[in-house]
């Protein structure tokens, strides 16, 4: 499938050797995307992507430092290079993204076989930088402290054939206590309308059926600009003829309104989930988190939703063991998501981060009480999502097919307008991108069987 990257040149000699290069992501999907433009950059002067460390050129590692497990693995990964750098030391190891931004210089402290460190503002220099590390032979730190204005549009090479992540703006103001966001990706910049409105007319052009509008919070879109708000360009992009769904992450429930839940609700191709993180079912804890809400207001808004769009599907993500989360309070996020019944919650346990208010709360938790709070909630969560997935069965839903299932090559594997997994028997008729029905004779806790409907 072409990509936007195809039309971009080449500065390398076509009968010179190939060069490789590498790109290693952890984290979230903003991750995910920055990868994608990292590669689309380095496509653009002549390098091809390989999974092969021993043939690369140039290995990037886009890094995650919301929790210490994912900073603990990291490092490990930069240390398994320092052997490819002694074999070759023309070979350039860089590190991008959250991690970058954060410890900056530090990391040329801790892996001195690391020759380029790149902050999150600086993605789209990555050819200079490149360059700037070829000549000088020596270790080059590019993070800036804030992004003085938007990056330009840069290649991009995706990563999936029929969905694809668009930025629509970056960084975040709302410095939940717990969350190192803020402090690494700066404060909220949006993206000109137009330019979001030209990627996805593109991105269809190209055969993408699937758009996911990226943002930390994608309701502040627009605030720091009010060219327009979230709802107008849901509203915008629900017209493009091209693509035929759109979905979006992440909300922050605070900012979530009536009128964005009325342009959904009037859509054609916005998908009907509604991705809320409550983080938290007690007020108490939701207080020290810096949410900005409470459980009544948050309880009135989902009801909203479900007022508005029936059939629409509502997930979460929840925090276990935030400090100072007792045994009652816990029991009251229990009660919480029971009351709320979500199809779906990402669980995470409670991590330090350095910089961050909550690291330096005090009573914080020791990590058994966290691992059993967690084994807890994530068992009555499954419980709700499989009664909710039941409902489901003997219904036909609309599947857009993604490919065949990893598991069994005799099946198809695809997802509903609700972002349900769906697995049924390979017919033959069946491709790529199309939209299908699909009768669901069996429910299960994280996806759905069921049958072709032709």
């Amino acid at each position: 499938m072409k990509t936007e990257s195809d039309n971009t040149y080449s500065t390398l000699d076509q009968n010179s050797p190939k060069k490789f290069f590498t790109t290693i992501t952890y984290g979230c999907q903003m991750n995910e995307n920055d990868s994608e433009r990292l590669s689309g950059q380095l496509k653009s002067i002549g390098y091809e992507y390989s999974d092969n460390l021993e043939e690369a050129a140039i290995i990037l590692i886009n890094t995650c430092c919301v929790r210490e497990s994912a900073e603990k693995k990291i490092y490990g990964k930069i240390g398994e290079l320092k052997r490819l750098k002694a074999v070759n030391p023309n070979l350039i190891i860089g590190i991008t993204g959250c991690m970058a931004q954060k410890d900056r210089d530090k990391l040329f402290k801790k892996a001195p076989h690391i020759d380029l460190v790149m902050g999150t503002h600086n993605v789209h220099q990555l050819v200079e930088l490149i360059k700037e590390v070829e000549e000088s032979k020596g270790k080059v730190l590019a993070v800036w402290e804030q992004a003085e204005r938007l990056a330009p549009n840069v290649p991009t090479v995706r990563k999936g054939q029929i969905a694809a992540w668009v930025p629509i703006m970056y960084g975040c103001n709302n410095f939940c206590t717990y969350c190192i966001v803020p402090y690494v990706r700066g404060r909220e910049r949006s993206r000109p309308l137009q330019d979001i409105i030209d990627e996805i007319k593109q991105l269809g052009d190209n055969g993408f059926k699937e758009i996911t509008l990226l943002g930390q919070n994608v309701n502040s879109y627009g605030k720091d600009s009010q060219e327009a708000d979230f709802a107008d360009l849901l509203q915008a992009v629900d017209k493009i003829t091209n693509v035929e769904r759109i979905r979006y992450m992440t909300s922050h429930p605070r900012d979530m309104n009536a009128k964005v839940i009325e342009v959904i609700r009037t859509s054609k191709k916005i998908c009907e989930q509604f991705h809320l993180p409550i983080q938290s079912g007690s007020d108490t804890i939701l207080k020290k988190m810096n949410r900005g809400y409470t459980t009544q207001y948050y309880r009135e808004l989902v009801q909203q939703i479900r007022t508005a769009i029936p059939d629409a599907a509502i997930t979460t993500d929840l925090i276990v063991g935030f400090p100072g989360e007792t045994d009652e309070l816990f029991e009251e996020t229990l009660e919480f998501i029971k009351s709320i019944q979500y199809d779906a919650a990402y669980t995470f346990l409670y991590s330090q981060r350095s910089g961050t208010p909550a690291a330096t709360m005090p009573d914080q938790l020791p990590l058994a009480v966290k691992k059993e709070r967690l084994q807890r909630l994530m068992a009555a969560q499954n419980d709700i999502s499989l009664e909710l997935n039941k409902r489901l069965e003997g219904c036909t839903v609309e599947v857009l097919v993604e490919g065949l299932s990893k598991t069994d090559q005799n099946k198809w594997m695809g997802r509903t307008r609700t972002n349900k997994i769906v697995i049924w028997e390979k017919r033959g008729t069946e491709q790529v991108g199309q939209l299908v029905q699909v009768n669901i004779s069996t429910a299960q806790t994280w996806l759905l069987k069921g049958t072709l409907v032709e």
